[in-house]
């Protein structure tokens, strides 16, 4: 039976999302009126609102869906965008769309094959529009004119940080973390690594990058630990995150370009901590920008996703 996919846009999406955290526990009538759409439109949007994992409908009532949902009540479009980004990314359709574009080139054949790839039930330029709407209002796509596109190529760090300026409270910093790492979260220790890292994103968001960095350390030294323990990997004999990283280069346990990224996170981590710089060409101590503590808490999450991916599906991704 085909999976059903609905036909809306990006802005629809967002004016149904808010319009539900504002009046929470609604129906579909108070929303299409406090909206001024459609029952079609509001009933659409609802829906994928729903499969974007941004509301709930629980007897034809709908609720908002995780702490991130909060901040879409803001003029700031740019911050709805960002949400919306997030969504995205675990948005499979979307996924599989924006991987088949950058092979092909083509937004209709994208849009074919995304089709043909999950059984949708929607006619190929429904799956087109929908898509190319909803990358283009949170910038995860761009028009090159004439009916083209292409994605954009900056990371997802840089609308995460959008995400962090929110990020004051742990139950939303969870939120964001576990979203960047993706289904696979549900796996870590969250004592050990999700809390850790949850403490260090609202750390980072605050400007304070060097404790940001040593909480981040502590989950990547707690998953380091973890994996050697599943990968049969021997740590002694290793201090610090980049000589443990070299133990799984035996047997070929991780990817070498694995390895090579995340020993960023060891370099990192060696300026934050280890006060003045015993190379004489520094000899003074690192400052740590509050850009740089964002971006090592994504790239711990980004490096802990590719490793627990490489993992279990024998995929490579970076």
């Amino acid at each position: 039976m085909p999976n059903i996919f609905t036909n809306t846009t990006a802005e629809l999406v967002i004016q149904v999302v808010e319009a539900v955290q504002i009046n929470k526990n609604t129906t579909i009538e108070l929303i299409q009126d406090f909206c001024d759409i459609s029952n079609k439109q509001a009933s659409n949007a609802l829906k994928l609102a729903q499969d974007l994992m941004l509301i709930k409908s629980n007897n034809n009532f709908f609720e908002p869906l995780g702490p991130l949902v909060k901040f879409i009540s803001t003029p700031n479009d740019k911050r709805k965008a960002s949400i919306l980004r997030i969504a995205l990314e675990s948005y499979k359709p979307f996924v599989i769309f924006r991987e088949r574009l950058s092979a092909t080139g083509s937004v209709d054949t994208a849009a074919q094959q995304t089709k043909t790839m999950l059984d949708l039930d929607a006619h190929r330029e429904e799956i087109k529009d929908t898509l190319i709407s909803l990358g283009t209002y949170t910038n995860a796509l761009f028009s090159k004119g004439g009916g083209q596109y292409d994605i954009v190529s900056s990371g997802i760090e840089n609308v995460l940080s959008k995400i962090a300026e929110g990020a004051t409270e742990l139950s939303t910093s969870e939120y964001i973390i576990r979203n960047q790492i993706g289904n696979k979260s549900n796996d870590l220790d969250r004592n050990d690594i999700i809390l850790p890292l949850s403490q260090a994103l609202i750390r980072a968001n605050a400007g304070d990058s060097i404790n940001a960095v040593s909480e981040a350390s502590r989950a990547i030294e707690s998953f380091i630990y973890k994996l050697s323990i599943m990968l049969n990997v021997e740590l002694s004999g290793a201090s610090g995150i980049n000589q443990k990283l070299a133990k799984f280069r035996s047997d070929n346990k991780l990817p070498k370009k694995i390895v090579e990224a995340a020993k960023y996170l060891g370099q990192i981590r060696n300026a934050a901590d280890h006060g003045i710089d015993a190379d004489p060409d520094v000899g003074e101590i690192w400052n740590i920008q509050k850009s740089t503590g964002l971006e090592y808490v994504f790239v711990t999450c980004s490096f802990i996703a590719s490793v627990l991916e490489r993992k279990d599906n024998g995929r490579f991704i970076i």
